[in-house]
């Protein structure tokens, strides 16, 4: 067993005060830790000097003072194995909801909102505001601090736009959008320069500056661009009218055709008030995406083409709307019943996405709804044939 003299002990806390250990309590606390590794491990007639610089460096992995500053967060930051293991816990818990959810949403399995929603949630608001603050903690200097802030802030804001995006709810664009800009012009510049500029992180920082732009522009790539939507616009308001005039042929066709004035469509109540709600919703969608009742062939010339709105959030802003298409779901059920049920199976039933699917765009509402007034002309033509 070896014993240390004062002149040893002298040394050991010169040389723990030297490394940057200001902290008197930590110091004597390390010194008498020390000292009873070297008195019960050196031997008798050992090297002190070489012993005391291999056993000291196992108490660190760059500098002793490593051990005030860990000291000092666990002093000010009295959770912080709390918060770091709720951190943990929180991750798993969320990439295990955000994977199920997923899943079940390939398989167009019930659940995958609930999954999605969850994971995500706690992704932005339990997740990585801890990361936030525990990693805070680790820093000295202001400008590591923002830089870290500015990373959580557009992952937060970049999840939120996804989820935002997946759930049809308004904001999405605006949210990813802004994180995207935040990443590229902000966090991006000042992390690579700050990291470059460092020989030990230099390496790190160019690979993860590679992969932050490479993943921007690769969720840019899903984002249609301004002209991009234009152009898709007008060519789904080129389509609508295509349908429009193909429908009204069909009617003027039908009517030339009838060698009497006893069609279903004509005389029956049911019917035209049927066709007067399909024209009167069609009308309601067209408003609200261009501002007018009706769309003509100079729609380009007017800067108006149809958008990507939505049926759901147009109900919320029109109660008339949802009344009319609460309507016009009974009109179609009585249809079926009236009259397809007791033809045998000669006439088609109708059918109309607006009616079971209210997260439509406007677009896709349209067209169904044309395809529901086909299919009464259809029918039409068949009692007509029968005549």
């Amino acid at each position: 067993m070896y014993c240390l003299n004062e002149k040893q002990i002298d040394f050991i806390l010169d040389d723990i005060r030297r490394n940057g250990v200001e902290l008197e309590d930590l110091q004597s606390n390390l010194l008498d830790h020390i000292c009873c590794i070297i008195e019960q491990e050196l031997e008798e007639n050992g090297d002190f000097e070489q012993f005391y610089f291999s056993t000291i460096k196992k108490f660190y992995k760059k500098e002793l003072r490593e051990i005030e500053e860990e000291t000092i967060s666990l002093l000010t930051f009295k959770n912080y194995y709390v918060m770091k293991k709720t951190m943990l816990v929180s991750g798993v818990v969320a990439a295990s909801f955000l994977t199920l959810g997923i899943i079940l949403k390939f398989l167009h399995m019930p659940g995958a909102a609930v999954g999605i929603v969850l994971g995500i949630g706690l992704m932005s608001f339990v997740f990585l505001p801890l990361l936030f603050l525990l990693k805070i903690k680790e820093q000295k200097e202001t400008k590591n601090k923002v830089l870290i802030g500015l990373g959580t802030f557009a992952g937060i804001l970049m999840a939120l736009g996804i989820l935002f995006k997946i759930m049809f709810w308004p904001g999405a664009n605006m949210m990813a959008l802004t994180s995207l800009l935040i990443l590229l012009f902000v966090f991006l510049p000042v992390y690579f320069f700050t990291g470059f500029r460092n020989p030990e992180t230099k390496v790190n920082t160019v690979v993860s500056s590679i992969l932050i732009l490479t993943g921007c522009g690769l969720f840019l790539t899903l984002v249609r661009s301004p002209a991009g939507s234009k152009m898709m616009g007008i060519q789904m308001t080129k389509d609508y009218l295509i349908n429009e005039k193909i429908l009204e042929n069909e009617k003027r066709l039908l009517m030339q055709s009838a060698a009497t004035n006893s069609l279903i469509l004509q005389n029956n109540p049911e019917v035209k008030n049927l066709n007067q709600l399909c024209e009167d919703i069609k009308q309601k969608i067209v408003y609200f995406e261009v501002g007018t009742n009706t769309i003509g062939e100079d729609f380009e010339s007017k800067d108006i083409w149809l958008g990507d709105g939505r049926v759901d959030k147009y109900m919320n802003e029109d109660q008339g709307m949802q009344q009319k298409i609460t309507a016009l779901r009974d009109y179609v059920k009585n249809y079926n019943a009236n009259y397809v049920a007791k033809a045998g199976g000669k006439l088609m039933p109708l059918h109309s996405n607006v009616i079971d699917m209210y997260q439509l765009r406007s677009t896709e509402a349209l067209n169904g709804i044309i395809q529901l007034q086909m299919c009464i002309l259809q029918n039409e033509r068949m009692l007509m044939g029968e005549k």
